[in-house]
Parts: C-alpha cells; sequence; structure tokens
C-alpha cells in the first residue's frame, strides 16, 4: 500500500518513533494525519509540523481509543492507516513486578491494538481496505532479558498481528506488526540501566527513530507482517526457531557476562 492520499493515524505520536513516524509519512503526502498522544502538547506540536490533527488519548482505556477513531474519521474520513504505537515499558524484573505494572502494560501494549481493530475491522472489511499496524518490538519476538512484563506484552502484541494477517487478509485487512530491538528514545534509557538487558538490546546496533520509520514505510509498500528495523533479528529468530536450545544458552550467557562484569 502506499501512503499517498492516506488517512493516516499514529497514537504515541509526540515523541522518539511516533514522532518520527509522522514526519516521514509527511513525506509522502498522505491526505490526512492524525497525531495522538497522551501529552496533547506534544501532539500539537508535531502536528502543526505537518499540518495535521492532534488528539488527546489514554491508549489504556477503551472509551479513548473508540473517541480517537471516531474524531479522525468525523474530520477526515474513513481511517485508512492505524498505527497502534503508543507503548509502556512496564515493570522492570520478574514476577515481583507489581500487578498494577502488569496491568497498565497489559492494556496499554496490547488491548489498545484490540479495542483499535474492534472499533475500525467492521468498516474496513466493509469497503475491503484498511491498514492496521501495531508497534511491539524484537522483545516479542525473541525476549527482553530485564523485563518480564514487557516481554509477555510484546509477545502478546505480535501474536495478535499474525492472527489478524491470517484472519482478516481475504477481506482486504493488511497488518504489520513493527519490531526494533535497540531504538534511541526514552524508553531505551530506562532498560540501558539493568545491565544484561542493556547487553541484549544493544547487541545488533542502536539506530534512531528516524531509521525505523524508513522502514516501517517500506514495510507498508511491500505489506509484510513483521516490519524488523535490525537486520539481526531475522538471524536470531530464525536460530530461535531452529535450535531454541542453543538460542537460551547463547542469552543465558549475555546475562551471565553482563551481571559478571557489573559486579567485578
Amino acid at each position: 500500500m502506499e501512503l499517498t492520499d492516506r488517512h493516516i493515524v499514529v497514537t504515541g505520536g509526540a515523541g522518539g518513533i511516533g514522532r518520527a513516524l509522522i514526519r516521514r509519512f509527511a513525506e509522502e503526502r498522505p491526505r490526512a494525519l492524525v497525531v495522538a498522544d497522551r501529552e496533547l502538547e506534544g501532539a500539537r506540536r508535531i502536528a502543526e509540523e505537518v499540518g495535521g490533527l492532534a488528539v488527546e488519548l489514554d491508549a489504556g482505556d477503551e472509551s479513548s481509543v473508540g473517541a480517537l477513531i471516531a474524531q479522525a474519521t468525523a474530520a477526515n474520513g474513513p481511517v485508512d492507516i492505524f498505527i497502534s504505537n503508543a507503548g509502556v515499558p512496564g515493570g522492570m524484573g520478574g514476577p515481583e513486578a507489581s500487578d498494577d505494572a502488569w496491568d497498565e502494560a497489559w492494556r496499554v501494549n496490547v488491548m489498545a491494538h484490540v479495542w483499535a481493530s474492534r472499533a475500525l475491522l467492521p468498516e474496513m472489511i466493509e469497503r475491503g481496505e484498511g491498514y492496521l499496524i501495531n508497534t511491539a518490538s524484537a522483545a516479542g519476538l525473541l525476549t527482553q532479558v530485564s523485563s518480564l512484563v514487557y516481554s509477555v506484552t510484546k509477545h502478546a502484541a505480535v501474536s495478535l498481528a499474525e492472527w489478524m494477517s491470517i484472519e482478516y487478509a481475504e477481506q482486504g485487512v493488511r497488518v504489520s506488526c513493527i519490531c526494533p530491538q535497540g531504538v534511541r528514545t526514552p524508553m531505551l534509557e530506562l532498560a540501558m540501566h539493568e545491565p544484561a538487558g542493556a547487553a541484549a538490546l544493544t547487541a545488533g546496533g542502536l539506530i534512531e527513530p528516524e531509521d525505523v520509520a524508513d522502514a516501517v514505510v517500506e514495510g507498508i509498500r511491500v505489506e509484510q507482517l513483521l516490519i524488523l528495523p535490525h537486520e539481526n533479528v531475522a538471524g536470531f529468530l530464525a536460530l530461535k526457531g531452529s535450535d531454541p536450545e542453543r538460542w537460551l544458552k547463547g542469552m543465558r550467557r549475555i546475562v551471565r557476562d553482563a551481571r559478571s562484569a557489573e559486579s567485578a
């Protein structure tokens, strides 16, 4: 799908990957751009820059997601491409993370995608065309060793995109899932404080949000399910599938070496 003359909505659009997506999409001459974020002033700044519409959004609340879609549709007509990009890091560590951290991450990292799909699919199916895109993470294909909450919710986001792609492709609805590894954003800075997590994240090198945006535009053009801005992720995923025990040993070694270096 080409982006020219399309109505595109991006959540989490005020900063990081979302802001880079908005700026990159603007180069493709879309019909309309909608920037949704919980930080309304930030959303307004980038919307003014590209001539788009800013909408305040709580991605963890179904009524807010529905209101965003209703407002975008009222302003610009049917949504062609919806990028559910808002996300939260969740609690660090393992099962000891609080129930509140689990609840927030589940609502924002998973259910926001479900709610958007629930609202948009009937109209997209009726006209035989539409594009749903979830931002997950390489953690959803591999793992994020510093955060069980983040890993589990991002795996769920990938699984959701895969199911949707299988179920709705013949009805004209395209689905992609963005799975970057280390990207220089504020969320990355949180994970970099944990040595093992930092080692895993930087294994494929750090890239800029703009690099992700370029990969997303190309992925949309070829209607690719998994958009992998880091080339090494495909190799790691292949190893995980073909020889999971070898992959696990490698991940354990990364964790062990990083924590040994910290304590030395």
